[in-house]
C-alpha cells in the first residue's frame, strides 16, 4: 500500500491542510526536469484570488474543458481532483497503488484511482502547464472546489513564485536570477524536507520545522500538545473542522507571537492552537502569516525566498 498524502479540509471554513501520514512519495521536480524542459515552453503567470474561507482560488482548464475552481495548496503533496469533476469532464482514469489519505486529525481513508490530465491550463485556457499531469481522485471536496493544485508538482520542473498581495503565481526556471543576498526585510532560506515528502518546510529561529501551507487560513498553527502560549484574547475564535479523512479538529486563535525564519523576523503573527490533531502534526505557517510576502520556491536549488510586498 502506498502512503502518500494527508489533507484536511474544513467543512465549515473550507480550510485545506496537508500533513503526511508516513512514507510520502518522492515527487521532487528534478526527476523529470530535462525531458519536460525540452518538450514544452514554460507556462505564463496567472492570477488567483484570495477567498478568506476557501483559500487561493484559481481557474483551471482540464483537457480543454473548464474553467473549474481549484485551490492552490503548497502543502498538499500532489494534485487532487473530485469524483464529480472526473465525471463532468469525462477524464480518463486508472487504478493506482492504494493510497492512504489522512487529515490533521490522523483519521485516514484511501483511494486507488487517478485521473489523467492530458493538458492542464492555469488562469486562462491556453496557459498550459507541463504535460502528463495526474491527480488522485477523492469522493469529497467542499462545495465550489473541484480540485487541489500543488504548485510544486504542477509546475515541475520549474520553480514558482506566489505573490499573495498581488494575487499572482508564475513559473521560475534555472535562468531566473536568485540573489546571493536576502531581499531587503526578507530572507532566503533552505527548503527542508520532512521524511520523504517534498513539501516546503523551513526552520524557525528556535529550531522547529514549519510547513509553508498556502492552503491553510491559519497564521502559525501549533498543536495543543506543543503549545506553551497562554492566551489573553477574550474573543478566542474557535473553528471546528472535519478533515478529508473524516476526523474532527478544532482551532483556537490566541495571542500573536514573534518568530524568525533566517534573517526574517515576523512580529505579531496570528497564532492558532489546534486540538484533536495527530501527534506528529507539523507546525503550519498559513495564509494569515504569509500574506504580506511574495514567496519564491526553487525546488531544484532547495531554496525559498521571502520578499515583503508593499500593499
Amino acid at each position: 500500500m502506498r502512503v502518500v498524502l494527508s489533507i484536511a479540509l474544513s467543512v465549515l471554513a473550507a480550510i485545506p491542510w496537508a500533513v503526511p501520514v508516513s512514507g510520502a512519495a518522492h515527487l521532487f521536480a528534478g526527476e523529470r526536469a530535462t525531458q519536460l524542459l525540452r518538450a514544452s515552453p514554460p507556462p505564463q503567470p496567472a492570477r488567483f484570488r484570495v477567498d478568506d474561507d476557501r483559500g487561493l482560488l484559481i481557474s483551471v482548464w482540464l483537457n480543454g474543458r473548464g474553467p473549474y475552481v481549484f485551490v492552490i495548496d503548497t502543502g498538499a503533496g500532489l494534485n487532487v481532483i473530485s469524483e464529480r469533476l472526473v465525471n463532468a469532464a469525462g477524464l480518463r482514469t486508472a487504478e493506482t497503488s492504494q493510497t492512504l489519505i489522512g487529515g490533521l486529525s490522523g483519521v485516514t481513508t484511501s483511494s486507488n484511482r487517478e485521473a489523467a490530465l492530458d493538458t492542464l491550463a492555469l488562469g486562462y485556457q491556453n496557459n498550459l502547464l507541463p504535460l502528463r499531469q495526474s491527480a488522485l481522485i477523492v469522493s469529497y471536496l467542499p462545495a465550489g472546489i473541484e480540485g487541489i493544485l500543488d504548485p510544486t508538482v504542477a509546475f515541475a520542473p520549474y520553480g514558482y513564485s506566489i505573490d499573495m498581495p498581488s494575487g499572482r503565481i508564475e513559473p521560475l526556471n534555472d535562468s531566473t536570477e536568485l540573489s546571493h543576498t536576502s531581499p531587503a526585510d526578507g530572507a532566503t532560506v533552505e527548503w527542508l524536507r520532512r521524511g520523504d515528502s517534498d513539501r516546503p518546510f523551513v526552520k524557525l529561529g528556535d529550531g522547529r520545522l514549519a510547513l509553508i501551507d498556502t492552503g491553510s487560513r491559519f497564521g502559525l498553527a501549533v498543536s495543543d500538545r506543543q503549545a506553551i502560549i497562554v492566551s489573553r484574547d477574550r474573543t478566542r475564535r474557535t473553528i471546528p473542522s472535519l478533515d478529508l479523512g473524516g476526523g474532527t479538529i478544532n482551532a483556537r486563535r490566541v495571542d500573536p507571537t514573534t518568530i524568525s525564519i533566517g534573517e526574517l523576523v515576523l512580529r505579531g503573527i496570528p497564532t492558532d492552537i489546534v486540538s484533536g490533531g495527530a501527534a506528529d502534526a507539523p507546525l503550519i505557517l498559513g495564509r494569515d502569516a504569509l500574506y504580506p510576502f511574495k514567496i519564491s520556491f526553487y525546488p531544484r536549488r532547495r531554496l525559498i525566498e521571502f520578499a515583503p510586498i508593499d500593499r
